[in-house]
């Protein structure tokens, strides 16, 4: 498996990238994307696949560990795209109810935090 301390660390890569990710996604696509619904759900979704992408590398290449070859099955895409609807749309409700912080920016960051939440936690009993 991984040596100790190696999966708390790809956890915090995880939630620090789509963090990230999600506050970039939704800044950039916030003048082309007027409903805020999908501008969220664009932003977890891509969030948490950059996330797993950066995680992926930096376990293999830094820490030495995990297989070489990068075969996601189906299952957790299936369940990738779950995660990233539920942690979009929830991120979109609670930023709904603070009208000062809604924007993109709040938004993404949200919606990238909770959906690589989700996501870590299916990678973890997966």
């Amino acid at each position: 498996m991984f040596p100790e301390g190696v999966t708390s660390a790809s956890l915090i890569i995880v939630i620090l990238v789509a963090a990230a990710v999600g506050a970039g996604v939704d800044g950039l696509l916030e003048s082309v994307v007027t409903n805020m619904v999908w501008l969220a759900i664009i932003a977890g979704f891509v969030a948490t696949i950059v996330a797993v992408i950066v995680r992926n590398e930096l376990i293999h290449h830094i820490f030495g560990t995990g297989p070489d070859t990068f075969k996601v099955p189906g299952v957790v895409v299936t369940f990738a795209v779950i995660a990233s609807l539920a942690g979009s749309l929830s991120a979109h409700e609670l930023i709904d109810d603070y009208p000062p912080y809604y924007n993109g920016i709040w938004t993404g960051t949200l919606a990238g935090i909770f959906s690589s939440v989700l996501m870590a936690m299916l990678m973890i009993t997966f």
